[in-house]
């Protein structure tokens, strides 16, 4: 399993790569495009120079009809990471979406008892996890949208989800661990969830199915 993604440093460094990509994209099409004006420039000097030309009759040469690469865009992008963030509401109740067990793990519409048996007994290796520790409510929800981002492009299928005991804050009370439940249910992509066992972090943590073959 890949190290852990604990704090935002991981996550900037996550957004530094896509936007290194984006520049190098952006620095290719740039000399593509210098290219294609030198090459038009050329021609028409040599067009020039050589007046007009009556041509050849000759067969027509095929051309193949190569796809330029989709544009780069960038603003639905950006659209979609807000909304992504905006949809992580605090005001969805999901107290009824819960399993009435000790540990209120969730499973989707159609996900069977048997894959949360497995999800329990650790059938599925832990890809990646994201640690939440030492931030705020606004910095978790955005951590956590972020993170669930780079699951589904990296097709991770198993993750552990670290929101603490609640030790180190205000009267001692877990506040991230019912707003990462809340959080969590509202996206398609989290098909179930449970309290990982005691080696895996005990109440102090989840794993989370997410979509691919089970």
């Amino acid at each position: 399993m890949a190290g852990p993604i604990k704090d935002f440093s991981a996550l900037k460094s996550l957004r530094k790569e896509i936007k290194a990509q984006d520049e190098a994209r952006q620095a290719a099409a740039a000399e593509a495009k210098r290219r294609a004006q030198e090459a038009r420039r050329d021609a028409d000097i040599f067009r020039s120079s050589i007046g007009d030309v009556k041509p050849l009759a000759v067969p027509p040469k095929f051309t193949p009809d190569i796809p330029r690469p989709l544009p780069i865009a960038r603003q639905h992008l950006a659209d979609e990471q807000a909304a992504l963030e905006e949809s992580l509401s605090d005001e969805f109740n999901i107290e009824t979406l819960l399993d009435t067990d000790d540990t209120l793990s969730f499973a989707r519409n159609g996900i069977g008892p048997d894959v949360m048996r497995k999800l329990r007994r650790g059938h599925w290796t832990i890809q990646q996890q994201l640690d939440l520790h030492g931030l705020r409510r606004e910095e978790a929800r955005e951590a956590l949208a972020e993170f669930l981002r780079l699951a589904a492009k990296r097709g991770w299928r198993c993750v552990r989800i670290i929101h603490g005991k609640g030790l180190g804050s205000i009267n001692k009370e877990p506040v991230l661990k019912s707003k990462v439940r809340n959080w969590l249910v509202q996206k398609d992509e989290v098909l179930a969830f449970c309290q990982a066992t005691a080696s895996e972090g005990g109440s102090g943590a989840l794993l989370v199915l997410l979509k691919g073959q089970l």
